[in-house]
């Protein structure tokens, strides 16, 4: 194990916790935080379900994988309860600009804005960050 996460870990005024991250491209994430957007649209599925206390990151330009990483805002805590394939009645839940076959659409429930959002990572996918304090 590395020192720092020893530290991390037997320092209690250290002590910082490990959430599930899922970045968003703005406006998107503050509409989530505001409970406009209940469906999220990716071209994939996660591993497992349901994700709880799944942290929502709120960056300013779509990554790729020529762009992977981004500084963004921690704006809510979600639990995306299911996913299935994206109706084209579904449209409006989204807050989409279009209506694609082929993609799912990711359930949010129990949304919990962060009042004061923090400064943290934007990546691909869903990844892992720490966090002392919401």
């Amino acid at each position: 194990m590395a020192p720092f996460l020893c530290l991390k870990m037997l320092n209690w005024e250290y002590m910082k916790k490990r959430y599930s991250a899922l970045s968003i491209v703005a406006p998107n994430g503050l509409k989530i935080a505001q409970g406009l957007k209940t469906l999220e649209i990716r071209s994939w599925t996660p591993e497992q379900l349901p994700l709880k206390d799944l942290i929502i990151v709120e960056n300013l330009q779509f990554l790729s994988a020529e762009y992977t990483e981004e500084m963004g805002k921690a704006v809510a805590i979600v639990d995306i309860e299911s996913v299935h394939p994206w109706r084209e009645d579904e449209f409006a839940a989204a807050c989409a600009n279009y209506w694609a076959e082929g993609y799912f659409a990711w359930v949010i429930h129990n949304v919990r804005p962060i009042t004061q959002p923090l400064d943290v990572p934007a990546k691909r996918k869903i990844y892992c960050i720490d966090i002392d304090h919401l």
